[in-house]
């Protein structure tokens, strides 16, 4: 079954990509955004969006939400949210008889598509529920235990997780995306845009729409892609992010496969491409890691020449002169410290190496010498070790 003749796929993937212009008209500068939210629904997979208030998190998720005709549920966690608000409560009626039966009507577990705002303020009596809701779309409750039809987790913060115990909620989103303010010559772009929301209903007749039964047909249909082409470039990305500190685990790397057969999807391939590991570059765990993944992801992204990659494989994140040069300094510190052992030293060497390579990416002559300094400095040090 592996062809290029899959019309139907072809004709959702086309209705799903019309849902995306349409975000991106109304949401100016979140194109990326909209980009990995359509990635994921088509994988499978959570998104986690990390954002100050007011740059349209919120918005920009119920503007796809409207456009799913699906059963979607939304809800703003606190520290004190209990298990029943977000999956029900008991059933009374039941309860009387003897039986512990959640009455989920209306709730997350019966949802198409969920939206955690807040999603890091989750407590310990509903965080267990959760990991499984993320992980195995799962909902386990006593002797209770169902399958949910989620097709996609979406996630929202305005901070990164500091307890340790949430940690483990976070690795459940695949995805990582910053939500900014917009760049200053985007801004009156988006007043115009948000004033002619104002003066129309946010979901019109002529929006397009797709169905949740439509997503699901084309998560289906990710196993047709191949990515045998693309896995021994994949296998070597996946080396050098953790040679340079990313920890990425064998669980998250076989689940980045079906984000990769999801972009060559939306391509209309079945056939996956280096272009289609565009979307690595949002695996981060920091804000630090975010330019060192990029770094590293962007030369593996552009040396792919096939006419039908996906176009945000052309999207690049130049460095910034002064984040570049405190990792400089920041390496040499640690390569000076009395108590860095030869494997941290040999860690710390790949680190170095691709610092260098982004150093190459700053157009200013004047902050690129800058920058180039410090990190000469420190490879005269590590020739000499």
């Amino acid at each position: 079954m592996m062809n290029t003749t899959l019309t139907e796929e072809w004709r959702l993937v086309d209705k799903l990509n019309d849902v995306s212009r349409h975000l991106k008209s109304t949401f100016v500068g979140k194109e990326d955004i909209v980009d990995l939210l359509c990635i994921c629904l088509v994988g499978r997979e959570n998104l986690f969006m990390l954002g100050p208030p007011g740059t349209a998190k919120s918005a920009l998720v119920r503007g796809l939400a409207r456009l799913i005709h699906g059963r979607t549920f939304e809800y703003l966690l606190t520290r004190f949210t209990e298990p029943n608000e977000l999956f029900g409560p008991f059933d009374i009626r039941r309860l009387r008889e003897g039986d512990l039966v959640t009455n989920t009507e209306g709730m997350l577990p019966e949802a198409n598509f969920i939206f955690l705002d807040e999603l890091l303020n989750a407590n310990s009596a509903i965080l267990n529920s959760l990991l499984m809701v993320l992980n195995e779309r799962v909902f386990r409750r006593g002797r209770e235990t169902r399958a949910l039809p989620a097709l996609m987790v979406v996630g929202a913060s305005n901070h990164l997780p500091e307890d340790e115990a949430l940690q483990a909620l976070f690795d459940r989103f695949l995805v990582r995306v910053h939500c900014d303010y917009v760049a200053p010559d985007q801004l009156s772009d988006v007043l115009e845009a948000g004033w002619a929301l104002e003066q129309r209903p946010a979901a019109t007749a002529e929006a397009p729409t797709i169905t949740a039964e439509e997503i699901l047909h084309l998560q289906r249909a990710i196993p047709l892609v191949d990515l045998r082409a693309v896995r021994p470039a994949y296998v070597e990305l996946i080396g050098q992010l953790r040679n340079a500190g990313v920890p990425v685990s064998d669980r998250r790397a076989v689940k980045l496969q079906r984000l990769l057969a999801a972009s060559a999807l939306l391509c209309q391939r079945t056939v996956a491409t280096p272009s289609d590991m565009w979307v690595l570059r949002y695996i981060w765990d920091t804000d630090e890691q975010r330019e060192l993944i990029a770094g590293m992801v962007e030369p593996v992204v552009a040396a792919d020449e096939e006419p039908r990659r996906h176009p945000r494989a052309a999207g690049t994140a130049l460095p910034d002169a002064d984040t570049l040069f405190r990792e400089a300094t920041e390496l040499t510190a640690r390569w000076d410290d009395p108590a860095t052992t030869l494997a941290d030293r040999a860690q710390l060497k790949d680190q170095l190496r691709h610092l260098h390579g982004r150093c190459q990416w700053l157009g200013n002559e004047v902050q690129r010498a800058y920058v180039q300094q410090p990190l000469d400095a420190l490879w005269q040090k590590v020739l000499q070790a």
